[in-house]
């Protein structure tokens, strides 16, 4: 019965899809517990985002965090800078999306709430928050890659993973010593 529901729950909501620049399903989270594709839009702007908050909460863990995070954390500035002009020439070249100036709501709370953590839980906080993303960004990147609309983009976003799956790897041993 759930199973019916749920896919029924997808089916209604891949059909509104279309009607915003998002789906409703990427802003649910039903894309990925279905394995499905997000548009290329989609794609374009939580990968973008991604790329800001890795950036920005980064910043706050050289400034914050322990040595261990500083290292981590300097690994992440220079890696999502490089994926952000690389998404944003892809972008200039040809891919039909946006990409956003500036964190959404939900994103600035994440970064906020980092911002607020304790001096003694930052670097705990930072790493717990940094294998979220980093999850987060594995199954949008291997859903794209397997069944994303736009060749080049899909091409990146596979030749994109094993650093994204790196960083997952990293930000879980960095948690392991929190």
């Amino acid at each position: 019965m759930n199973r019916i529901l749920l896919a029924t729950a997808a089916v209604l909501m891949l059909s509104l899809s279309h009607v915003s620049a998002q789906s409703v399903g990427e802003k649910t989270g039903v894309n990925s517990v279905l394995g499905i594709a997000p548009s290329t839009a989609d794609f374009v702007k939580e990968a973008a985002l991604s790329d800001l908050i890795e950036i920005q909460t980064a910043k706050l863990a050289q400034e914050r965090g322990d040595a261990d995070a500083k290292a981590f954390a300097a690994q992440m500035i220079t890696d999502h800078t490089k994926t952000s002009t690389e998404l944003k020439a892809l972008v200039a070249g040809g891919v039909k999306a946006e990409i956003p100036a500036a964190l959404d709501e939900a994103h600035q709370k994440k970064v906020d709430k980092l911002k607020d953590a304790k001096q003694e839980d930052f670097t705990a906080d930072y790493a717990s928050m940094q294998v979220s993303a980093h999850k987060d960004a594995v199954s949008l990147f291997e859903r794209y890659a397997k069944g994303g609309e736009d060749e080049k983009l899909k091409d990146w976003a596979g030749k994109t993973l094993p650093h994204l799956q790196h960083h997952l790897e990293m930000a879980q041993n960095l948690n392991k010593k929190k």
